[in-house]
């Protein structure tokens, strides 16, 4: 446990040999540490002073939360970060989802190592102005399950923090994982004392999502971390007309179903033209509880803004791609994201 180290053979969700309650708390019973940690003595972790030393070149530090896993938070940090990078800022992606790591994929990075310098980890670049670090360049291949307890994850949270050499950015975006577990409360800990902007939640509309999503706007009021706002994600498919595919029941065959799209888009195309651009919208996830808006209002945070399920954002996420310009510019949802992200810059501008 030297220089107050998580050691490997910790219980989950250990306190640390330096946390008052290290040897005490009801995580501890049953580890082979208790008695070492409860008479050892206390004092600040040492490895602090280099992450401070390493964020100071940072300006803005932005987590990306959600108490739910599959809303889209991870999609929505990659596009931030496309964003924020499109403004002209100097943009770092910090991917502490250490079992899922999901950013080499969504920034076009597969295939990718990190490599070091006398300045530390070297960032995979996307562009010039912007970085990525994840463990996923450190697997040997991108299938290799990471079986890691609490303390082997933190110790990885507190490198990335104090090796990864970043330069002078403007924006340091962290995509978390799923909860409010140990690597949220070691990325507040270890970054609390240089400033953290604050906490971006993401959500979709329905009560399953949002009864999770309560419970990390509490963990950000508990810990200190201002909640910037709530995005809620997958606010309704919505597409044009002619890229919705139709299909039909075909009697004869019982469940059996045909495709007729060809068929609908001609007609549209023959005897309603001015139709086959509208935008067809249809409420995938129920909102009947009032949506991530009406839970805002109840907790007490700002409500950022929605954005629609959208194929076009689900491709370009696939491909690595910043859904903002070129082929895959998204004509529906980049404006709703473009909407919120100007919002953000705007709550923590200089």
């Amino acid at each position: 446990m030297e220089n107050g180290e998580i050691p490997e053979n910790a219980n989950e969700h250990c306190p640390g040999p330096q946390s008052e309650t290290a040897g005490k708390s009801d995580s501890c019973a049953g580890c082979p540490n208790q008695e070492v940690c409860a008479t050892a003595p206390k004092g600040p972790d040492p490895d602090l002073v280099a992450v401070a030393e390493r964020m100071s070149t940072v300006k803005h530090k932005i987590l990306v939360l959600s108490g739910k896993g599959g809303v889209g938070k991870s999609t929505f940090s990659a596009q931030l970060s496309f964003a924020l990078a499109g403004m002209d800022h100097q943009v770092g992606l910090m991917d502490i989802d250490i079992c899922g790591p999901s950013m080499p994929k969504m920034l076009g990075l597969e295939g990718h190592e990190i490599h070091q310098s006398n300045l530390g980890w070297s960032p995979v670049y996307v562009e010039d102005n912007l970085g990525v670090m994840s463990i996923g360049f450190m697997l040997p291949n991108s299938d290799e399950a990471v079986v890691w307890r609490g303390p082997r994850k933190n110790a990885l949270i507190k490198q990335f923090l104090k090796d990864v050499y970043w330069g002078e950015i403007d924006y340091l975006v962290v995509d978390a994982p799923p909860g409010t577990s140990d690597e949220h409360i070691s990325i507040v800990q270890y970054l609390q004392a240089t400033g953290i902007d604050g906490a971006i939640i993401v959500t979709t509309p329905q009560e399953v999502s949002l009864i999770d999503v309560r419970k990390e706007v509490s963990f950000c009021k508990k810990v200190g971390v201002p909640v910037l706002g709530v995005v809620e994600n997958m606010s309704g498919l919505c597409q044009p007309l002619a890229d919705v595919k139709f299909k039909k029941l075909h009697s004869e065959f019982g469940s059996s179903v045909v495709d007729v799209t060809e068929e609908v888009i001609s007609c549209l195309r023959k005897n309603a033209p001015e139709l086959v651009n509208v935008l067809a919208y249809s409420e995938v996830f129920d909102r009947s509880g009032g949506g991530a808006e009406r839970m805002c209002r109840e907790m007490g945070v700002p409500f950022l803004g929605s954005v629609p399920l959208d194929p076009q954002l689900c491709r370009a996420a696939e491909q690595g791609k910043s859904c903002f310009e070129g082929d895959n510019k998204c004509s529906v949802s980049a404006p709703a994201l473009k909407s919120i992200i100007e919002k953000v810059v705007a709550l923590i501008k200089d």
